[in-house]
């Protein structure tokens, strides 16, 4: 007869314990999101972070390595982005550095998911307009495993495709796996600033 007393509580305690951790899990995402909309990270910068961005992430990494994060974004608001010429940049030697590209959108076959293990993407449209695909990496079936001198694994996914423009900036952390560079129907060229910043454990 005890039994089911003993499995109701058990039962219970599950439902509570699991009841916390999401309340917690929203809490923290809350707690996160209000720290970006602050804009404390980048107090002068008039590019607006894309939602789509991990906010819990953005924060954690920003705060273990804000020298890095300030040299960034100090880049990123440069109003002399858009005379830059192509190529890659230093900003902290190996561990912040930035590439401009200059060229066409890519047709979406072109295009594979990828993800970074070492440097977080930040990327930024400086002229035209593209499609990016993001999707977790946890919901994606890897096509080329990480290979540690390039950076990056491939996979195929189903994810949402969002709009890229001047107007605000993305950042793929390593669990995020991206497609970016996509063609928009009468946008034809791209140039695009990727800023590599190094990932925090």
């Amino acid at each position: 007869m005890k039994t089911p007393k003993i499995t109701l509580l058990l039962s219970f305690l599950l439902i509570a314990g699991l009841t916390y951790a999401q309340t917690d899990s929203a809490a923290s995402v809350k707690k996160a999101n209000k720290w970006v909309k602050s804009h404390v990270w980048a107090k002068d910068l008039e590019i607006k972070p894309d939602p789509s961005i991990n906010s819990i992430e953005f924060e954690r990494q920003y705060e273990s390595n804000k020298e890095l994060w300030d040299k960034a974004f100090s880049y990123l608001g440069d109003e002399k982005l858009s005379t830059i010429a192509p190529g890659k940049y230093p900003i902290d030697g190996d561990n912040v550095f930035a590439i401009i590209t200059l060229g066409a959108p890519k047709k979406l076959e072109d295009v594979k998911w990828e993800s970074h293990r070492k440097y977080i993407d930040l990327q930024y449209v400086i002229r035209g307009k593209i499609k990016i695909g993001v999707s977790p990496v946890s919901a994606a079936k890897v096509t080329e495993p990480y290979g540690d001198s390039r950076d990056a694994a491939n996979y195929t996914a189903e994810g949402k495709y969002l709009t890229a423009t001047p107007k605000e900036f993305f950042l793929f952390f390593p669990q995020d796996a991206h497609r970016p560079d996509i063609k928009i129907d009468g946008a034809d060229t791209l140039k695009k600033l990727v800023i590599k910043i190094r990932y925090k454990e």
